[in-house]
């Protein structure tokens, strides 16, 4: 037996047989498309789920065109379209080339048949965004959950319109302080409200009763940040530059001008390159160098000036002008930063090509400002609802009771328990809320007191764990939208998957209850069958 290896009990290769890849074409290939599609399906359950008639009508409302002009893509198209594409956070032109290979969101789209042809061109993303802003798409995220949530939610809530999205709130005073959430809350807004006197307690004696209160709200606010490389002083003046150098460019050539400016672009470069690609840069040196950037936008600026003296009108297009009032608001920043040597002031642009973008200081570990819009978010029985949204860092307890009132304007009623930051629990706002009947669960004013029940930090995790949700697996932690309008429809598209996923969670509960409802239904058929046969009752037709 020597020189024989034993015989292996099983037979570990494969015992496929080999066919040659010339015998088959493609026609020859067995597709599953002869089978029907499978009904728990998460995207047939959830083509089930939502209204679409209601939702297309929000968005014909966008179109203008219902007496006149051609019609364009199927509304439920572009909407089916949108939900798929922050579902599975894909980028334009991947979500069509997804919607074209999977029969599964073809059908949720709303086709009647498979088809290997694209729907729409994928740059049409950006005229839809544009059509459907921050509004629109929060007004079909409350229809959603009005009419496809099942009860869900106790009562039918009232869409919702944002008065606040692209900027601070106007009814707001200007000089509000701007707190970060590791500062304290102010505490003189409301410092008479443990001073009441006697004319005061009549006046809270007249008030009507408050409204009963029912539900839990969480509150809390985020960064959204765009995809943009952080920025510097000396990087932004450096982007600042080589625009108002292809300015000057369009310029010449429009005025054919014998000379043309000179504008020192290769030695400014050069200046930028020495400091911008050093691992480690002193004060001194980043402050060198911008002062050699201002010269060379001063010196640019200039020579556009008087290239626009020269003619008789102005030959920049819309982008280009828009570009020349961002390089003059650069400059008179940065210049006014470098005379009080300072890093703050006021709507400080961070990027020429997206001058809309702030700086938002939120005081976290790994990033202590982020670039982007600041949005104000409320949980409501595992519901996301977009409160507020704004490119300008605001305080967020000058928001709550905005939020409050909106929570009465959906359900009918104030929510009877309130669960906030330490931010959002000004005395002013405690008294308020105090007046309304809400409970404020929140760490209270003052020195920890001996009380029996605690507020758990565990009990705002849902909140959070619905950032880190929208974040790391919808893309909310970095919005690639360029413009303004079309950054706040990406980021109110993102609360809106949220809840998506959410309705669609509940898709085994509504299944299991249709089975066995379909089950008794049977069940009940044949008992009658039964019984009719049995005693031989003659029933009328």
């Amino acid at each position: 037996m020597q020189g024989k290896m034993a015989r292996a009990d099983k037979t570990r290769a494969s015992r496929q047989v080999y066919t040659s890849t010339k015998q088959s074409t493609l026609p020859g290939f067995e597709t599953p498309f002869i089978q029907k599609l499978s009904p728990t399906n998460r995207w047939v359950v959830l083509a089930d789920k939502i209204p679409w008639d209601h939702l297309v009508k929000i968005y014909q409302k966008q179109m203008h065109n219902s007496h006149i002009g051609a019609d364009g893509v199927n509304p439920r198209v572009v909407l089916g379209a949108i939900m798929i594409k922050h579902m599975l956070d894909l980028s334009d032109r991947e979500t069509i080339l997804q919607i074209q290979e999977n029969m599964y969101l073809q059908y949720f789209i709303g086709l009647s048949s498979y088809s290997n042809e694209e729907v729409f061109d994928a740059s049409l993303f950006v005229e839809f965004r544009k059509r459907l802003g921050a509004n629109q798409v929060n007004e079909i995220n409350e229809t959603i959950l009005k009419l496809g949530s099942g009860g869900l939610i106790g009562r039918e809530p009232q869409p919702v319109v944002l008065e606040t999205v692209g900027g601070v709130n106007p009814s707001k005073k200007e000089s509000e302080e701007v707190v970060s959430e590791d500062n304290d809350p102010p505490t003189d807004q409301a410092d008479t409200a443990e001073k009441d006197g006697p004319e005061d307690k009549n006046k809270t004696e007249d008030l009507p009763e408050p409204a009963p209160c029912a539900g839990k709200m969480i509150i809390d606010a985020t960064a959204c940040p765009q995809d943009i490389r952080y920025p510097t002083d000396l990087d932004v003046l450096n982007d600042a530059r080589e625009k108002s150098e292809e300015l000057i460019d369009a310029l010449y050539v429009t005025g054919k001008d014998k000379v043309k400016p000179r504008t020192y672009r290769v030695e400014a470069h050069k200046f930028y390159l020495q400091t911008a690609q050093k691992k480690t840069k002193t004060k001194k040196e980043i402050r060198n160098a911008v002062k050699k950037q201002l010269g060379y936008l001063r010196r640019n600026l200039k020579h556009i000036d008087n290239l626009l003296a020269a003619l008789k009108s102005i030959p920049l297009n819309r982008h280009q002008y828009k570009y020349l009032l961002v390089i003059r608001t650069v400059y008179a920043q940065q210049a006014g930063m470098y005379k009080d040597k300072t890093h703050k002031t006021e709507h400080r642009i961070v990027s020429i090509h997206q001058p809309h973008v702030r700086p938002i200081v939120r005081g976290k570990t790994v990033a202590k400002t982020e670039f982007g819009a600041k949005i104000n978010v409320s949980l409501v029985n595992g519901l996301t609802f977009l409160e507020d949204l704004s490119w300008e860092a605001y305080n967020e307890s000058t928001r709550l009771m905005e939020a409050v009132e909106r929570y009465k304007k959906r359900f009918g009623y104030y929510p009877k328990d309130l669960l906030a930051d330490k931010i959002y629990c000004t005395r002013d706002n405690r008294a308020k809320l105090k007046l309304l009947g809400i409970a404020l669960k929140a760490k209270p004013l003052g020195r920890p007191k001996a009380v029996k029940e605690h507020v758990r930090p565990g009990e705002r995790n849902p909140i959070e764990g619905k950032f880190g949700q929208a974040k790391s697996a919808y893309g909310m932690n970095r919005i690639k939208a360029r413009l303004q309008q079309t950054s706040q429809s990406w980021i109110a598209s993102i609360i809106m998957v949220l809840n998506l996923v959410k309705l669609a969670g509940q898709v085994p509960f509504a299944l299991c209850l249709a089975v066995s409802r379909r089950f008794e239904k049977v069940t009940n058929q044949y008992k009658t069958l039964f019984y009719i046969d049995y005693f031989k009752i003659n029933l009328p037709a």
